[in-house]
């Protein structure tokens, strides 16, 4: 089991997802920040691994305008050296990462457009986790999409889109259960008919379920996935903030909800990510539960 945070590191002084405006963009302002992204998130992970935080989402900003026509660049080529060295680092740790493609990317909208500008930014960041020289099991998360007046419908529409994808992008990307529109059964559907695995979002499923327990819930979830081409289930945890509006995630870590609900994973080892404001100070919390309890191994102090 690994507990992680997405794409921002609040302690450091850097950010990997730096970018400039589309009418500022040339070659020269393009490898000066993709540069000092990969840098950055270099430090990141290094971060991480020193407090036994050992998965992380990767920003999908790395590379500004990474599926944008107006980048013509190579930058595959030229930063080829600092992606595999990255890769080299995120195995050599035994870490996990994924990215979370923008809401802009709907695979199963009725506009033609949208979907190829969407399977666009599909290829573009799985290509950085191939050039990470990273196996399947770093994955690529979406939502099944819009509901558009006809859930069936919406469904067919995503499976049809799926099966046009290039291999390359297929085997990396998984499904999440929605707050709102598309339930875990409604991802399963979705799995039945290409194998898709489903990506478990807690909170999502206290939102918006038909009726299985937490527990259940994960089990399916996890069923979906081959355990050596995806790996272990990976899941978004949180919980809702008080005061706010249906399905807002709470600020920091609560530390009792998060004890309860661990008798849910039961023997799963799901790699979890903490879909909470606070970032890397709640997952640093939330690994110090999980060592606690036994379900992680001590780790050594940090040295900075």
């Amino acid at each position: 089991m690994r507990i992680g945070y997405p794409c921002v590191n609040e302690t450091l002084d850097c950010t990997s997802a730096t970018t400039f405006r589309l009418a500022s963009y040339n070659d020269e302002r393009l490898v000066q920040t993709v540069a000092n992204n990969l840098a950055c998130l270099q430090r990141i992970l290094e971060y991480n691994v020193e407090r036994g935080l050992l998965f992380f989402r990767i920003s999908s900003g790395i590379v500004p305008f990474g599926s944008h026509p107006i980048n013509t660049f190579p930058w595959q080529h030229r930063f080829v050296a600092e992606f595999r060295q990255i890769g080299d680092y995120i195995k050599a740790n035994n870490m996990r990462v994924s990215l979370h493609p923008d809401q802009f990317v709907v695979l199963n909208s009725p506009d033609e457009g949208i979907v190829q500008r969407s399977i666009s930014e599909l290829v573009y960041q799985g290509s950085m986790l191939d050039l990470m020289e990273l196996d399947s099991t770093a994955k690529l998360q979406i939502h099944v999409g819009g509901l558009y007046g006809d859930r069936d419908l919406a469904i067919s529409r995503f499976i049809a889109t799926y099966q046009t994808l290039p291999e390359a992008v297929r085997v990396r990307l998984v499904i999440e259960n929605d707050d709102r529109l598309f339930s875990l059964q409604d991802c399963l559907r979705v799995h039945e008919a290409v194998g898709i695995p489903i990506l478990f979002d807690n909170f999502h499923h206290e939102c918006l379920n038909h009726g299985e327990p937490m527990a259940e819930a994960l089990q399916l979830a996890s069923n979906t996935w081959h355990p050596t081409h995806d790996g272990p289930l990976m899941m978004d945890y949180s919980s809702q903030q008080l005061g706010e509006r249906k399905g807002k995630h709470t600020s920091s870590l609560e530390e009792d909800l998060f004890r309860e609900f661990l008798p849910n994973v039961g023997d799963l080892e799901p790699d979890i990510m903490l879909e909470i404001k606070d970032k890397e100070a709640s997952a640093l919390r939330a690994v110090a539960i999980l060592r606690e309890l036994g379900r992680v191994p001590a780790w050594p102090e940090p040295t900075t």
